[in-house]
């Protein structure tokens, strides 16, 4: 059993916060909701078994608010899920992503848990990533030297790693706003309706012009290692006729795409029939809502 004190610090601003990191020699963790952290330190996870030192974030204004920058929709890695759920910006202009953070945990849960906490440790399960990937989203990240900002597919790099360095922070998340002509949809699965950790997600955003699709765009999470845009099934879905044959078509070729990534695995004799049923259901709800 853990005995080992925790020494927990409030840096006030970015900077003092970017500081700490710089100088750290501590095995330090960032916690904002503390959803994740929290748990794993109390269940003696191997990702923060040995943490001496947690830095909260949640006093940094940085950090929060969600705002439209320069055509993008700009939220602050501290946002918490109900912030996100109340802000009219999010259910206007980004529904999947406000569908995805609804169906996340309790009520609870959602008023502490953050949108970078979802993503930033590069849980399979995370359930707003195929969103944010559909949506092209973009991660900022800081550190006491330099900022950068990269696409949040390049920053999720496998299971539980990312891009992330020791001394830096994801400040804020910048999605752009997508024309009107998309439409879209979310399904997560999970063991039980509410509370329940996802064991299959997708997100579709689909662009369709005169029945053809102009553009389409696919993301899995959970039934694949980490979550991911599906871009050999968007390449063959562009171009082609809407109508029920091709989505069948290309609800089977979901499955080739998926044993693609993970290979066959155990898991695959029931999840593979869920995957394509449901990839095929969403693309007939997306069809209904453009006509």
């Amino acid at each position: 059993m853990r005995s080992t004190t925790i020494e927990i610090l409030f840096p006030r601003n970015l900077s003092e916060a970017l500081s700490i990191f710089s100088d750290a020699k501590e095995n330090l963790k960032i916690i904002a909701g503390g959803t994740d952290v929290v748990t794993g330190i109390q269940q003696e996870s191997k990702r923060f078994i040995d943490t001496e030192v947690l830095v909260d974030i949640n006093r940094i204004p940085e950090i929060k608010g969600i705002e439209v920058r320069k055509k993008k929709i700009s939220v602050g890695a501290a946002e918490t899920f109900s912030d996100i759920l109340r802000n009219n910006l999010i259910q206007n202009e980004l529904p999947l992503l406000w569908k995805a953070c609804s169906s996340i945990g309790s009520v609870q849960i959602r008023n502490r848990a953050t949108i970078a906490g979802n993503f930033v440790n590069n849980a399979p399960c995370a359930d707003t990533v195929p969103v944010l990937l559909v949506y092209n989203a973009t991660v900022e990240i800081e550190s006491l030297s330099s900022k950068r900002e990269i696409s949040l597919q390049e920053f999720l790099q496998g299971p539980y790693k990312t891009q992330l360095n020791v001394n830096e922070i994801v400040t804020r998340i910048n999605i752009p706003i997508p024309s009107k002509t998309f439409v879209g949809d979310f399904y997560k699965l999970g063991r039980r309706r509410a509370v329940s950790i996802s064991r299959i997600t997708l997100a579709v955003l689909m662009d369709m012009r005169g029945g053809i699709i102009d553009e389409i765009r696919i993301a899995s999470g959970a039934v694949t290692p980490i979550g991911a845009r599906l871009t050999g099934l968007e390449k063959f879905a562009e171009g082609k006729e809407v109508n029920d044959r091709f989505f069948k078509t290309l609800a089977s070729k979901m499955g080739e795409e998926i044993i693609k990534i993970t290979g066959l695995r155990w898991s695959s004799e029931y999840k593979l029939p869920v995957v394509q049923q449901m990839f095929y259901q969403l693309l007939k709800s997306i069809e209904q809502r453009s006509l």
